[in-house]
């Protein structure tokens, strides 16, 4: 991608992001996203076939950063998301939920978050299958490798939905120990 399809896939993220913190997702159109970004109709379709998809892509964004800064590779592609990283990724992720990154809160505490947790549990999929050993001292042999990550997978969404429903008195670092003790 080059510089300037960059600078207007970040102009259509900040966009997104600052409407977000307006309303909920299914009341934001295309057309407000195009009128903030000041961008022609035709230059957001080339970068996004709807806003379906341009929320799978902020998705996409959150843990292709995470995985990028995991591996230590900082400038794979500039990020929406910016940080230090953690020694966890999932207290990495923790932390940029914690911060409110890019209004991540609002799409995961929405009424219409399905979407939304469809696209985050899709690609939370790809981060645990990178982590599996992490936890292979607790599987039970007799469990298959696909319910035991489907398992992971399951509770790390679960706690965080009950983080955020119990309006996240506890730190990154806590809630990151609780999941480790549930899995």
């Amino acid at each position: 991608m080059d510089r300037r399809q960059r600078r207007t896939r970040e102009a259509i993220f900040n966009s997104f992001t600052r409407l977000l913190s307006q309303k909920d997702f299914s009341q934001i159109t295309v057309g407000e996203i195009i009128a903030d970004a000041d961008i022609g109709r035709a230059t957001f379709y080339s970068h996004f076939e709807t806003k379906d998809y341009l929320l799978k892509a902020f998705c996409e964004e959150l843990f292709c950063h995470i995985f990028d800064t995991e591996h230590n590779e900082e400038y794979a592609h500039k990020h929406i998301f910016q940080c230090d990283g953690a020694d966890s990724v999932f207290l990495h992720l923790f932390q940029h939920i914690s911060k409110n990154d890019n209004n991540i809160l609002v799409l995961l505490a929405s009424q219409n978050n399905e979407l939304f947790l469809r696209y985050f549990r899709n690609d939370l999929e790809t981060l645990v299958e990178s982590q599996l050993s992490t936890f292979q001292d607790r599987k039970d042999p007799r469990l298959p490798d696909s319910f035991w990550k489907n398992h992971i997978i399951s509770t790390f969404v679960e706690t965080l939905k009950w983080w955020i429903g119990n309006g996240m008195t506890e730190s990154p670092e806590t809630i990151t120990e609780y999941f480790y003790l549930a899995v």
